[in-house]
């Protein structure tokens, strides 16, 4: 029998094989003495005991050849007649639970057994408190993963505490003339676009979850996952390919010219796609998909019995849509909601290339048009506040999430009802719609145009440009990774306080825009060039120049700050799953913490941990504020080619590179869509599985 105590596994028992036993007569004083050793010890005789009597078969054959005591009590009475007799197989456990003993086996007569138990007892019993409390002044330390951990959280925290200082001591203070002019501008487009997002984000995505998850409808298998496809394309990808659609010059706009005979622009009235509410539609077509993965796995957690017990009690379609489902969904889609206007925070190429003055574009227009530093630090802490308070609703949302699933309820699928002809053609159309305009059209566009200006596009210089954004993107997605399975592993080995506050610090920068974290990295890594250079030039007469700051560091430090809460969730969601009886085995056969994250988690979390490092990936080749800061001098990503090119007008030249990252955004959301329902499919069969990559998503 195996017994937890004191946090280690023990078998508390002491086996006696093929023990003599003198017991020539029954019931003798001898023989209550021979057992009486036993008693002494605090020991009981429990389980199946063997005892084998006499020396010839014809005598042993006249008695029973197992005896059972009663009690597990054992005594010289308790023996039938006979001469020489050997207990075979007898299992004694202590009373005594409190003290740990290993197994023991012993040969010989009882009597040399029993004073070899005591003794052997005695010591087992002081090596194992010496152990425990050994044990337990180790896990008390702080271990080389915990400093490792809190020093992570300290770098990642640097920025926001840089940006944060120089708002509170520029070398000129310019917040008060921000205030009296463009400041309270920059904040009502930022709440207006936030807004904006926030009500079209979440029409699309809870409407189109609540279709594909409960009505039957011609497509419905294909825009299951199709509806994921605008993930891949950037804001400011889509941007640029309607703007050259809807413009005056446009196809669409020509075309209408031509066919009504209009001249000039003020015969019609078409909606200007540079504007406030262009950009809230192009941020929509690309930011549903938030919202929608999980209102959609919220609706398909929902057991069938919870919408029948509505039913029951008369409610009807549209009832048990909004007094039920979507209560019970509602902090899932707050957390959609949350991230895809953190998303929208951090935009620059929409709202720069749509001439909309948030405080993002803000931000530059003040640090690099007026050359003012300690201003643009001065925004970004506004900034900083919305990220606060989105994070805010996002824990809240995940803290409040359980009490929204009834989880005594037994789990059921839902069965999907079909729709009549009527309504299945509406339930299609809907669905379409967010597709089509948020990903077919544009890619269309852009293989178009791709194929039209290759020739021009495909150049040694746009090799080099890719190959850069490639390996940016690899290093960052490595590093992330590795510092993600740092913190994971040194929660698991010591899930004290301090450490979750440590890691949930480490995950924060996820949230800070990139324009933000553009600032914070450059604020201290200058201040550690000019030191140094300082230094040499007093010291050696030489100078260094800039060793961190405007080098492919930064923008490696700067893209893992970033994305390490992507990594740090689907690692953590992967390790989670892992039993920790698995560490106590691999630890008791004598193998470090290191030997058994090599040994044994890595190769579980194999699926996990290259999730992490794929959406990293994509991730980082999409990013376009803080590389457009940071990045060396003569040095280019496809974003920032995108970019250029498109700030010129040259959308033809820019269609390769978009397309590239499209193609690159492609893979997680195809991965993706491959796991929702195998796992939904093995939770409906009562399996529990990892999934990383939804868990990444969901998480990040």
């Amino acid at each position: 029998m195996r017994k937890k105590e004191k946090g280690a596994f023990i078998t508390p028992k002491v086996i006696l094989p093929n023990t003599q036993l003198n017991a020539s007569n029954t019931g003798s004083t001898g023989d209550a003495d021979n057992f009486s050793g036993l008693g002494r010890l605090g020991c009981t005789v429990t389980g199946r005991v063997k005892v084998r009597w006499g020396s010839s078969a014809a005598y042993q054959s006249g008695i029973p050849g197992t005896v059972r005591w009663p009690g597990g009590s054992l005594g010289g009475s308790s023996l039938p007649a006979g001469s020489l007799g050997h207990v075979l197989n007898t299992a004694v456990h202590p009373s005594d639970t409190d003290t740990s003993r290993p197994n023991i086996e012993y040969r010989g007569s009882l009597a040399e057994s029993a004073e070899k138990i005591s003794n052997t007892l005695a010591t087992h019993a002081r090596s194992f408190d010496a152990r425990s409390k050994a044990t337990h002044r180790s896990f008390s330390r702080p271990g080389i993963y915990t400093i490792m951990a809190l020093l992570i959280a300290f770098i990642v925290l640097l920025p926001v505490l840089s940006v944060i200082w120089l708002a509170f001591n520029p070398e000129e203070n310019i917040w008060p003339h921000l205030f009296r002019t463009v400041l309270p501008g920059y904040v009502m487009t930022t709440l207006g676009l936030m807004a904006g997002v926030a009500i079209g984000t979440s029409l699309i995505g809870i409407s189109t979850a609540w279709l594909v998850t409960h009505y039957e409808f011609p497509g419905r298998r294909l825009f299951n996952w199709a509806l994921l496809l605008p993930f891949a394309v950037p804001a400011y990808v889509i941007a640029y390919i309607y703007t050259d659609l809807l413009e005056f010059a446009g196809p669409l706009q020509s075309s209408l010219r031509a066919l009504f005979g209009w001249k000039l622009a003020s015969d019609y009235w078409f909606p200007h796609i540079r504007s406030l509410p262009g950009a809230i539609c192009m941020m929509t077509l690309v930011l549903y998909p938030y919202v929608y993965l999980l209102a959609r796995a919220a609706f398909l957690e929902q057991s069938a019995s919870v919408l029948e017990a509505a039913r029951v009690l008369g409610g009807n379609s549209r009832g048990m849509f909004f007094q039920v489902a979507l209560p019970m969904a509602r902090p899932a889609i707050a957390v959609g909601l949350a991230m895809a206007l953190m998303e929208t925070l951090n935009d620059f190429g929409t709202v720069d290339y749509f001439a909309v003055r948030t405080l993002t574009a803000g931000l530059y227009d003040v640090w690099l048009g007026m050359n003012n530093l300690g201003g643009g630090a001065q925004i970004a802490s506004l900034l900083l506040i919305f990220v606060m308070m989105l994070i805010g609703l996002e824990k809240i949302s995940r803290r409040h999430r359980e009490n929204f699933q009834p989880a005594a309820t037994r789990f059921r699928k839902i069965a999907r009802k079909p729709l009549t002809k009527k309504r299945a053609a509406g339930a299609s159309l809907v669905c379409l719609l967010p597709v089509l305009l948020g990903f077919l059209i544009p890619a269309w566009v852009l293989v178009g145009y791709s194929i039209t200006y290759f020739e021009v596009s495909w150049t040694t210089e746009f090799r080099g440009i890719a190959v850069n954004s490639i390996s940016l993107s690899a290093t960052a997605a490595f590093a992330a990774v590795l510092i993600g399975i740092l913190l994971s592993y040194s929660q698991r080995l010591q899930p004290t306080t301090l450490l979750k506050t440590s890691v949930n610090v480490s995950s924060l920068g996820y949230a800070v825009p990139g324009a933000v974290l553009a600032i914070g990295v450059i604020i201290p890594f200058a201040t550690i060039d000019n030191g140094i250079d300082a230094f040499m030039r007093a010291r050696f007469d030489i100078s260094t120049g800039l060793l961190l700051s405007g080098t492919t560091f930064a923008l490696v430090f700067a893209y893992t700050v970033r994305f390490l809460a992507v990594a740090y969730g689907s690692v953590d969601a992967s390790m989670k799953k892992i039993s920790p009886h698995m560490d106590d085995a691999a630890r008791s056969l004598g193998h470090s913490s290191t030997t058994i994250l090599t040994r044994i988690h890595l190769p579980l979390m194999k699926s996990g941990v290259l999730t992490a490092a794929l959406v990293v990936f994509v991730d980082c080749m999409k990013e376009l504020p803080a590389t457009l800061v940071l990045r060396p001098f003569n040095y280019d990503t496809l974003a920032t080619h995108v970019y250029q090119f498109a700030s010129d007008e040259l959308i033809g030249e820019a269609a390769l590179g978009s397309l590239l990252i499209v193609l690159a955004g492609l893979v997680p959301v195809i991965l993706l869509t491959s796991t929702i329902d195998r796992s939904q499919e093995l939770k409906a069969a009562g399996i529990t599985t990892i999934d990383p990559a939804a868990t990444a998503m969901a998480q990040s």
